[in-house]
Order: structure tokens, then sequence, then C-alpha cells
């Protein structure tokens, strides 16, 4: 029997966005019972809400993310629990857990602060090694349930983009892929113009 979980916030007209990106505007402007039909309208940047970055964001590339194969936003799953660290590291254990072509999932618990000034200002940051090790690794994308790998100027994004690794930030529901076995990551973007986008994440169990 397959099971999908959620991994994605709602999108709302107060959706959280990170510190000083333009607020997400979501509104409904046709009434069925004056207009004859209901219609919303949505203003927003690409980085609102459960979202992937994708190289274009911070490095140089043409490539917007509609120019993107859509396998490369599907894959096995690999989910590791990094829960009460500052700072997420690489441990050995990690060698065989994490394979080529995975979507690795970090499991921070911050979800539980999302919309909070101290989602933004007290997450914790991955550390060097362990980028590195994902790209030794040849994994497809890096999810969390932070708003980003690490801070201005955002070295760990360009080490991460520069190698082909796109990232999904915002996420939610992680606790429910503990121990769980084998799952699937899809997190398909938008058909659009941008270098990033909004996702409906889910795992396929």
């Amino acid at each position: 029997m397959i099971k999908y979980i959620d991994l994605s916030h709602e999108i709302t007209n107060d959706t959280p966005v990170y510190p000083g990106d333009a607020p997400a505007r979501l509104s409904q402007y046709r009434y069925l019972d004056t207009d004859g039909y209901n219609c919303f309208k949505l203003e927003t940047g690409m980085h609102a809400g459960t979202h992937i970055d994708i190289p274009m964001h911070l490095i140089e590339s043409t490539v917007t993310i509609d120019k993107m194969p859509l396998d490369t936003f599907a894959g096995d799953g690999c989910l590791l629990d990094v829960r009460g660290k500052s700072m997420i590291g690489y441990e050995d254990k990690y060698l065989s857990y994490v394979s080529k072509d995975d979507v690795v999932l970090l499991y921070t618990g911050y979800d539980n602060k999302y919309g909070t000034e101290e989602y933004y200002s007290e997450h914790p940051v991955i550390e060097k090694e362990l980028a590195d090790f994902f790209i030794s690794r040849q994994i497809k994308m890096l999810g969390f349930d932070m708003p980003s790998p690490d801070r201005y100027p955002y070295e760990i994004h360009k080490i991460l983009l520069t190698n082909g690794i796109s990232i999904i930030e915002n996420m939610a529901n992680l606790s429910k892929l503990l121990n769980v076995g084998a799952f699937e990551i899809v997190a398909f973007p938008l058909k659009i113009r941008a270098e990033a986008s909004m996702v409906r994440a889910v795992a396929r169990i």
C-alpha cells in the first residue's frame, strides 16, 4: 500500500518570508455570490514557504527552473536526524546512509519555530565538510526544515549549487519519516522561468 506524507508548509496570506524578502499576498478577488465564481490571486517571491533553490539563484547561470529535467526533483530519500546540533557536521555513519542520486533530508526539528524571528536568526548551519561529503556522494537535492543551510555570504549555498545540488528549504513534517525504511521524495517546481519555485514536497512510502 502506498502512503504519501506532505512535507510542505501551507501557503496563506501571511506565509512567512526570509527577512528582507517581499511579503506573500494571497487574496480572494471574485466571489460566488456576487460574481458567479470564486477566484484567488497570489503575489509572491519564489522563496516563500517550502521552495527549491537552483544554481541560478546564487551562481552565474542562464538555466531557469523550467528548463531542468523533472527527474532532478525526485529520487530515493535519505533522512538524517540532526536535532540538537547548532553546527551540522559530517559523521562517518553517513557513509552507509547516503547514496548517489539520493534526496537527502536533514531533520533539525526547527519547523516548530516556523514563522518566528528565532527561526530565521538562530537556525543551525551546515559545515563545509558535510557539504563536501554530499558533493562526493553525488546527491540530487538537499532538503531541511529550516530557512537556509548557512548565513551571509551564503558559502554553503554556493558550494552546493555550483555542484548541481538543488536545495529544498522550509520543509515540514520530517518527524513523520523517522523510523521509516525506504521512501521516495517528489518535489516538483512550477514550470516557471525563475531561479527558484514554491513546491509541494511529498514523501512516497
